[in-house]
């Protein structure tokens, strides 16, 4: 079960609105855990309405170049997912098959990879509040394949947790109807 409380997983418990804090975890055998989070003011329910819009999760996560809802069942969801990448100038694709189980109440989004190019693809996002913000975090673990550039792999994730991060934000701001100039830092 992971910690409800984002502080305690992140390092730099102050952590200003939008801006966004990462920590990554090497683990045996080519595992990575990466986490990010991001405070920001808005209402929850505008992040959870992105974040479960999996059939135009694509349209505002970069690098996702597909994701549709194979299934559903009460709060458990199947979803096929590919992203898509140039690394060192060679097109990278990677396809998931996911089981979601969505706990609306805990605000948690928790995923892991049933069928796809990796061994270990899981994590979750968490929404949540504190006295001055709401908060989004998401955590992930991901193994590679044998013959996967993990290093380039790695730093890639990186980069896209933060761009994941910003789609979710300004599509959560969009369909809050916040427009740029209402944002506050």
């Amino acid at each position: 079960m992971p910690d409800r409380c984002p502080e305690r997983r992140l390092s730099g418990v102050n952590c200003t609105l939008d801006t966004i804090q990462q920590e990554m975890e090497r683990l045996p055998q080519g595992t990575r855990r990466l986490a990010a989070q991001l405070r920001l003011r808005i209402e929850p329910y505008w992040l959870w309405s992105a974040l479960t819009d999996y059939e135009n999760l694509n349209r505002f996560i970069p690098n996702l170049s597909l994701s549709r809802q194979l299934s559903r069942e009460g709060n458990q969801v199947r979803v096929e997912q590919v992203g898509t990448q140039n690394l060192c100038g060679i097109r990278f694709s990677a396809r998931v098959l996911l089981e979601l189980h969505e706990d609306l109440e805990a605000g948690q989004l928790a995923f892991q990879m049933v069928e796809g190019d990796f061994r270990r693809f899981q994590g979750f996002w968490m929404i949540g509040t504190d006295p001055t913000s709401t908060w989004l975090l998401y955590d992930l673990t991901v193994q590679g394949n044998p013959g996967m550039p993990i290093g380039l792999i790695e730093q890639r994730l990186q980069q896209d947790l933060a761009n994941n991060l910003r789609g979710v934000q300004q599509e959560a701001h969009r369909r809050a109807g916040i427009g740029k100039s209402q944002q506050q830092p």
